[in-house]
């Protein structure tokens, strides 16, 4: 009897476990994500790269500057920096035929705001 009531706990307690895990990592729930911007009073920020050639990369920092519903002022910045080189990657046409190409790194982009 006990043993089969500990074989009937484990098993249970597996499914729990599996049921729980999934492919998708967790996500905290945040509150400051938000789909529409406040236009009357605030700075949209975009942040981009662009591959100017081999050996360099390109930053392109646009802040768009949002008062009493109106856009005042669209301010871009863009800076030349050093390219990450290139990396091989598999590719496949519309036949299913892989091939290898080459394409250039791209920048990872982090925000700190304080």
């Amino acid at each position: 009897m006990n043993k089969k009531l500990y074989l009937s706990g484990a098993i249970i307690c597996c499914m729990v476990a599996l049921g729980s895990c999934s492919d998708e990592p967790s996500q905290p729930n945040n509150e400051d994500i938000t789909d529409a911007i406040d236009k009357t009073g605030s700075i949209e920020t975009v942040l981009s790269t662009n591959h100017i050639n081999k050996t360099h990369d390109e930053v392109v920092t646009t802040h768009k500057i949002w008062t009493n519903s109106n856009l005042y002022k669209t301010v871009v910045h863009r800076d030349t920096i050093p390219s990450l080189g290139q990396t091989t990657e598999q590719g496949e046409n519309e036949n299913g035929d892989t091939t290898s190409i080459k394409l250039q790194k791209d920048y990872e982009i982090y925000v700190t705001v304080q």
